[in-house]
């Protein structure tokens, strides 16, 4: 049974930055060679996304790069920016408005602090209930 996720973003250092949550994500993901799709709401997300996955852990690397070369079947994190279309993968960490299409095995809804960008997590969560996945919350 496929299962989703929803983070829900809550402590102070990722209310600062949410993607660093994304970055936790991906990190354990390719620390159990997991092959990732990170949907972004945008290609500028999709650049952040890439720089901080750079960053965010000096003593780490996570193999990772935006879609849209040869290379995007190998590379096991694949940030996708709205623009492209990818086959799908084991894992999604999702940070669009709308819920991943098809069934990968499992999906990560991050879920930003605002009150008002939590709506369409419920919208999401009703989606995915409805198609049969597993649901599971957790506050971060």
């Amino acid at each position: 049974m496929p299962r989703a996720d929803f983070y829900l973003i809550d402590k102070p250092r990722f209310r600062e930055n949410p993607l660093l949550l994304v970055c936790e994500l991906a990190k354990m993901a390719y620390a159990q060679q997991i092959p990732t799709l990170i949907h972004a709401r945008s290609a500028e997300q999709a650049e952040a996304i890439d720089e901080l996955l750079w960053e965010f852990d000096p003593d780490g690397f996570i193999g990772h790069q935006i879609a849209g070369d040869e290379d995007d079947d190998v590379t096991p994190v694949l940030v996708v920016p709205p623009e492209f279309d990818s086959p799908m993968r084991a894992l999604v960490i999702n940070l669009r408005d709308s819920t991943v299409p098809g069934t990968p095995e499992s999906v990560k809804e991050v879920v930003p602090a605002d009150p008002a960008e939590r709506e369409g997590s419920r919208t999401r969560w009703t989606d995915y209930k409805a198609r049969g996945f597993e649901l599971r919350k957790f506050d971060m």
